[in-house]
């Protein structure tokens, strides 16, 4: 039997999600097919799926939605998504520094028995930290390293002169809650390392513009109980969108693929 998945936004990470669905590499799980945008799209390139249509969307029925729309998409169609009887799986992770949209989806997933998933998508490790989270955590700092060019229409404009850097600026350095709110686009797997280990507030970012670099270089560390972990990614930018990096994508591809298979490995 198929997975059937919908997906909300066809930007970067939504048009090589679909693809990749479609080309077999998420195993049973198969687009409805339904593929949510805000605005109508025309052109050869444009699937069938795609429609601007909410109501055409959500009339089908999912297994799964997949969230790539941003913050404001998660907003809108996040709770349709779960009332509609799907698991919800959010890429948009630092919209849920705003606690009364995660209550929210919290109680729409629980009245419908369903799932707000937050897949690894752009940073590994989570299963590491999360487990040791269990025994206790005493401190966790991510430190996300991009090219200036990343930071283009962010904050960071207003601090240094992105276009002229000569060395590594920090742009932010301080709790979660703040630092997701104010990159939205760019540091949503800082919120994701914040829900699986010491949460929001007590987990620290570093957001940093380096113009010796082409790739986004992220760093997690933590120490507890357990004892100490550090995770380093060195990842290429989409060639569609310098903020996120290419192995956002291929992680949700294999986050579909669990969910719509019998064998499971790294749960």
């Amino acid at each position: 039997m198929s997975y059937a998945v919908g997906v909300i936004g066809y930007g970067a990470i939504g048009r090589d999600l679909l693809q990749a669905i479609d080309g077999g590499l998420a195993g049973d799980a198969t687009t409805c097919p339904a593929v949510l945008v805000r605005r109508p799209r025309n052109g050869d390139d444009v699937p069938p799926q795609v429609t601007a249509e909410a109501d055409e969307f959500f009339a089908h029925r999912f297994d799964a939605v997949v969230e790539c729309a941003g913050h404001g998409g998660l907003r809108e169609h996040g709770e349709a998504a779960l009332h509609g009887g799907a698991d919800l799986l959010v890429t948009s992770v630092g919209a849920l520094t705003d606690d009364a949209l995660l209550d929210d989806l919290r109680r729409a997933a629980t009245a419908h028995g369903r799932k707000l998933i937050l897949p690894s998508a752009g940073i590994g490790g989570l299963d590491t930290l999360a487990a040791a989270a269990v025994g206790g955590l005493d401190r966790v700092v991510i430190e996300v390293r991009k090219a200036p060019v990343a930071w283009q229409g962010t904050p960071g404009e207003d601090l240094v002169d992105l276009d002229s850097l000569s060395e590594a600026a920090v742009l932010y350095d301080g709790p979660v809650r703040e630092g997701a709110r104010l990159y939205p686009a760019n540091v949503n797997i800082s919120a994701a390392v914040a829900f699986a280990g010491l949460g929001l507030d007590r987990t620290q970012v570093r957001i940093i513009a380096d113009p010796a670099i082409t790739t986004h270089v992220v760093t997690v560390e933590a120490e507890g109980v357990f004892g100490r972990m550090r995770f380093m990614e060195d990842v290429l930018p989409s060639p569609d969108n310098p903020k996120t990096g290419r192995i956002v994508a291929m992680a949700l591809v294999k986050t579909v693929r669990q969910l719509a298979s019998n064998f499971v490995v790294g749960a």
